[in-house]
């Protein structure tokens, strides 16, 4: 990771600061709201014991069925098609069925749906009617019931059979239409408003069902929504307050009031998000709590049903607007008969908590603006001069050990700095001075000491030649004593060799700096080298693998030549007398590789990756009358892959017969002419 990128982490670590004032924004308005739920939440407490104390009409009973407004008169033909917007909040009947009961202000209609796919089939006056697919409908008002058995053999309308005497203000007959499928079957029928019913009874028998009273029917109080009390509530219910009574299962029964608008300010759309997305993030779904539908299935409206006030907050219909809704039972004597639900909107949080959230964040923003600024030209200027330094220690070391480049004029930059950059430079500085002295010494060391040695190599060789040529002269040369001075002509002719192949090896260094290139064809010039090798390999085998087109590379062909010249004289030293020499030639994407793979004994692990340096040999150098080996040969091969831009391997074949040259080239810069 970058100095700049490491820097700018730490600037980053400046937003734990905005994060903490919006922990401490968020929890200020966490209080808020707490604050006015608490409000609210009473406010409802007394509302609902008013409604106790006033005397106002609620249910005394927990269940019941609820009878829905309808604004326009269902037609009565067995068909659920004018009951669609009633559907969602159909009734469970039984195990099978599902009923929907609507009133407007003539008549009271009820619609029952039962699945079943076995059907019994009976009138309802047939002596069987009991035994096959029926309902039981109850009616009750002022304390007293009357029952009815309801089953038809076919679809169409039916007459519904009175079970028990007359009862006054009951009718004695019923009808209803009976329509069914191969899902089941459905009953429809009205009854006028003027009967004034109390109560409602309905029984859902199968036949297929054995052990069961076939004449049982559910009794439930008909509740729905009540003019009388939705007037009572509105005289004690707060202003800008909507207000809800609800049946303990959530049913409508009264209602006033609505969301008012709170005057002042409206927050801007961004602001709403800011709000929503960081601040208030439980607020409930607002479609949830729609003011037209006579059920709400809300867990606060169960909790409170059970006795327990709760209070939540929902996102609200205007913009930037949230609403409390407050929740708590209606009680009389300890018995939970209804749940009233106040909700109020309100924008005070909302703008508060954004204000405070805004100006935390510009203010934080800007001071993290101003410090990743400032950290960033700091690192900015810290990265140049880094920058700097490394490419000035790269530009002052050459592929060949020497030091070019600032070094040269006798100035590394940034060394009068007085920072730690500076202190860097210096000990750069410092140290390429030393680095390069010493390869300055390395380097000319070969040509010294070829110098120095030649005069003391000549005197002892004269005196030896001298003192054998007047032993010879005078007869007084024992036999015992040519053995030793054989020992001293062969040890001065090795001291000769080696100081020659050093100086051999320094006009190597510079013939190969001074090489010019050409546009050569490589096949050729391995083809050329393969057949004057052939007459030096004696009984060795050669063999010569080339491509069929031309190889075409800008090179210096007689450091190539002079190169193989060094491999195969390194591989023909290796290779037994009745072994194999294989000289190959590839193409590479950029350039070319010529290998020449020998049979023999496979390179040491430790040695494979210093062959191609100076001095290094491997070669028995305990052999006396051999010519000595100061390992120059794959040196030279290293220094004219590097001119060409390349590089030269030893690796050990897969198959573990010998070993492989490997002389890499990409070739050498062309010159540009000067205009």
């Amino acid at each position: 990771m970058s100095l700049r990128r490491k820097l700018l982490l730490v600037a980053l670590c400046t937003l734990a600061l905005p994060a903490a004032g919006w922990l401490y924004v968020r929890q200020m308005e966490t209080l808020l709201r707490e604050g006015q739920a608490q409000a609210l939440t009473a406010s409802a407490r007394a509302v609902a014991r008013s409604l106790v104390v006033g005397g106002a009409l609620l249910p005394t009973d927990r269940d019941g069925w609820y009878v829905q407004e309808t604004q326009t008169p269902i037609t009565v033909d067995g068909y659920g098609d004018d009951w669609a917007p009633l559907t969602p909040w159909s009734q469970p009947l039984g195990k099978r069925g599902k009923l929907l009961l609507a009133e407007n202000k003539d008549w009271l209609y009820l619609y029952v749906d039962v699945r079943s796919t076995h059907r019994t089939r009976a009138d309802a006056g047939d002596a069987n009617a009991l035994a096959a697919d029926h309902l039981i409908l109850n009616l009750g008002k002022g304390g007293v019931q009357r029952s009815y058995l309801v089953a038809s053999a076919a679809p169409g309308m039916v007459t519904a059979q009175p079970l028990g005497p007359s009862v006054a203000g009951l009718p004695d007959m019923l009808t209803a239409q009976w329509q069914e499928d191969g899902s089941g079957y459905r009953v429809e029928l009205r009854l006028p408003r003027s009967l004034g019913l109390e109560q409602l009874g309905l029984g859902v028998h199968d036949a297929t069902v054995n052990g069961e009273d076939p004449l049982t029917a559910e009794t439930r109080p008909l509740l729905s929504y009540s003019t009388a009390l939705s007037k009572e509530l509105a005289l004690l219910a707060p202003d800008d307050v909507r207000a809800r009574v609800l049946a303990p299962q959530g049913w409508l029964l009264a209602q006033s009031g609505r969301l008012g608008t709170t005057r002042g300010e409206q927050p801007g759309w961004f602001a709403a998000l800011i709000y929503r997305s960081l601040l208030a993030t439980r607020l409930g779904d607002a479609n949830l709590w729609a003011d037209d539908v006579p059920r709400l299935e809300l867990p606060e409206v169960r909790t409170a049903g059970e006795g327990v006030p709760t209070s939540v907050w929902r996102q609200g219909e205007a913009r930037g607007s949230v609403v409390l809704a407050a929740a708590v039972p209606i009680q009389r004597q300890g018995q939970v008969e209804g749940v009233l639900l106040l909700e109020q909107a309100s924008r005070a949080v909302p703008l508060l908590a954004n204000r405070a959230l805004l100006g935390l964040l510009l203010t934080s923003f800007g001071v993290l603006l101003v410090a990743g600024a400032i950290l960033l030209a700091f690192a900015t200027r810290l990265s140049l001069r880094l920058a700097r330094l490394r490419d000035a220690a790269e530009r002052a070391q050459a592929n060949d050990g020497r030091l070019d480049g600032p070094m040269m004029m006798g100035k590394f930059p940034m060394t009068d700095a007085e920072d730690e950059i500076g202190d860097l430079a210096r000990s750069f500085e410092r140290l390429f001075e030393v680095v390069g002295g010493y390869t300055d010494y390395l380097r000319t060391l070969a040509s010294k000491l070829s110098h120095e040695l030649n005069t003391p190599l000549a005197i002892v060789k004269s005196s030896l030649d001298n003192l054998e040529h007047a032993l010879q002269e005078r007869a007084a040369l024992p036999p015992e004593a040519q053995p030793y001075l054989a020992r001293a002509h062969d040890g001065v002719a090795r001291l000769g060799a080696l100081v020659r192949a050093m100086s051999e090896a320094s006009r190597m260094e510079r013939s190969i700096a001074a090489a010019e290139p050409e546009d050569v064809d490589l096949v050729e010039v391995v083809r050329g080298c393969t057949e004057a090798y052939r007459p030096l390999a004696g009984t060795r085998r050669l063999s010569c693998e080339v491509p069929a087109l031309p190889v075409h590379l800008h090179c210096a062909p007689e450091l190539i030549a002079q190169a193989l010249d060094k491999l195969f004289d390194n591989a023909l030293s290796f290779t037994p007398e009745s072994g194999w020499m294989r000289l190959t030639l590839r193409v590479l994407d950029d350039g070319a590789e010529i290998e020449l793979a020998n049979q023999g004994a496979p390179l040491p692990a430790a040695m494979q990756g210093r062959l191609f340096d100076s001095l290094v040999s491997l070669r028995d150098k305990a052999t006396p009358g051999d010519a000595p080996h100061l390992g120059l040969g794959l040196y030279v091969v290293r220094l004219v892959a590097e001119r060409h831009g390349g590089s030269a391997v030893a690796r050990n074949l897969d198959d573990g017969s010998g070993v492989a040259f490997s002389l890499r080239l990409h070739g050498m810069p062309r010159m540009r002419l000067s205009g």
